[in-house]
């Protein structure tokens, strides 16, 4: 029996797999409409990021330090700390309440994502976009859920379509069983899933089937690549690939990959991996059709 026929029928049990229990993604807190006037300072910012003790939704119990991370990051990606605008730490600790062990710890690892920049007499200072690390799950996440989220969005289906087809075709020469069975394994939890009707498991199985496919396609610039892909299934929002929903489509064209490396046929791979990412008619605004091979 093929990969799609067992998959297929996984997807149609109801019985017990002992998968983890649905719950919510997380998910950060920008719920203002496009457009939103927002401000430029300190006074402009939620209540609720007043006190960097209080839990946050972007908080996940990094402590002080990273929610602090989080919270200004927001901030300096949604805008409302505009570039080459200073920061001083005083002032921040005053604000979110914390030691200036945290706000300068939180502001090395700022800058070293790019968003800001620190020099002697003159402080430190949010940078423009251009110097930002756009390729950093933090800052993708940030972006997606601010308002550039459409575009953040776009730019990460239009890069995936870059780098998961070619990742399908190099992995299909490298025919390891144990990351065979494992990508086997994925297909048919999403399979037992998308019959739960269990979305974060399917979620969970999807992401890590994406990541092991370009971890084991040999080439160490697109493994160091896998993270973007990571943090681009983390934050998909509407229907740009078939990769966001679980529905039996996209669990078929995940099964033909399989059955495609499992074939050593890297056309096959690539193509069902174009498919995959084209499933919605709506992402052909964003990529080309997939080519016959």
């Amino acid at each position: 029996m093929s990969t799609l026929a067992h998959t297929m029928m996984t997807a149609a049990r109801s019985a017990d797999s002992g998968l983890a229990t649905p719950g919510e993604l997380d998910r950060y807190p920008y719920a203002e409409a496009p457009g939103t006037d927002r401000g430029t300072g300190w006074d402009t910012a939620e209540p609720d990021l007043g006190r960097v003790g209080r839990r946050t939704a972007g908080s996940r119990g990094r402590g002080l330090h990273g929610q602090l991370v989080q919270q200004l990051g927001q901030m300096i990606v949604s805008g409302d700390l505009g570039a080459d605008r200073p920061l001083v730490p005083e002032e921040i600790g005053q604000r979110f309440e914390v030691s200036r062990t945290v706000v300068r710890e939180s502001l090395r690892v700022l800058e070293a994502k790019g968003l800001v920049s620190a020099r002697p007499n003159v402080g430190t200072r949010v940078r423009p976009v251009s110097d930002w690390n756009l390729l950093d799950p933090d800052i993708i996440e940030w972006r997606a859920y601010g308002p550039q989220r459409d575009d953040q969005r776009r730019e990460l289906s239009e890069l995936r379509w870059t780098i998961e087809p070619l990742a399908a075709r190099l992995a299909a020469g490298h025919g390891r069983e144990d990351v065979q069975q494992r990508l086997t394994d994925m297909v048919e939890i999403m399979g037992h899933a998308l019959g739960q009707g269990d979305a974060l498991t399917f979620a969970r199985a999807d992401n890590e089937f994406h990541s092991l496919l370009i971890q084991v396609a040999g080439n160490r610039m697109l493994e160091h690549l896998s993270g973007i892909v990571s943090a681009a299934l983390q934050v998909s929002g509407g229907p740009v690939t078939g990769c966001e929903r679980p529905n039996e489509t996209s669990l078929a064209h995940h099964a033909r990959i399989v059955d495609a490396l499992a074939g050593g046929d890297g056309a096959a791979a690539e193509a069902a991996m174009r498919q995959l990412l084209t499933v919605h008619p709506e992402v052909e605004r964003v990529v080309p059709a997939p080519r016959e091979h």
